[in-house]
């Protein structure tokens, strides 16, 4: 299965996509940890975060609404990882969620410059993900089962 990597090249050939990690939820460990990376050598595959308690969590993770922020200054408060972001070329951030029916089970996150997340790109990229939620909920299954590894 290539379900992340097409999505990534369909993220990068619709709007741009220099940093892109899918991460998945572990709520009972508290953490998010990243299932696929453009970037392996500064984002590892298996890499965590953890989940804490935000208002990005409570706007991603509880409500299950994208987070658009335009410049560090609006992300750098809840990604502690900030200054690697920007020493990627990376100074905007959008994290989309992925929602089964009963709560989200993970994010598509996607870093480039400054200014780059325009009401447009981000409606495309929404889009993207939303045409994507099957396959990635299925695919987030079967990494948990144990029976792949995108």
């Amino acid at each position: 299965m290539d379900t992340f990597t097409a999505l990534h090249d369909a993220a990068k050939a619709a709007c741009g996509a220099q940093l892109f990690t899918v991460t998945m939820l572990d709520r009972n460990a508290g953490v998010a940890w990243r299932a696929y990376t453009s970037h392996p050598e500064d984002y590892p595959v298996t890499g965590t975060k953890p989940m804490g308690e935000s208002d990005w969590t409570r706007q991603v993770i509880e409500r299950g609404e994208t987070f658009v922020a335009n410049e560090t200054a609006a992300f750098a408060p809840y990604f502690s990882d900030h200054a690697l972001i920007n020493a990627l070329g990376c100074e905007a951030a959008l994290n989309i969620p992925v929602a089964d029916d009963a709560e989200v089970q993970g994010t598509v996150n996607i870093l480039d410059k400054q200014g780059h997340f325009t009401p447009e790109r981000v409606a495309a990229l929404e889009g993207l993900v939303a045409d994507a939620r099957v396959d990635l909920l299925n695919t987030f299954r079967a990494i948990r089962d144990g029976s792949v590894r995108d």
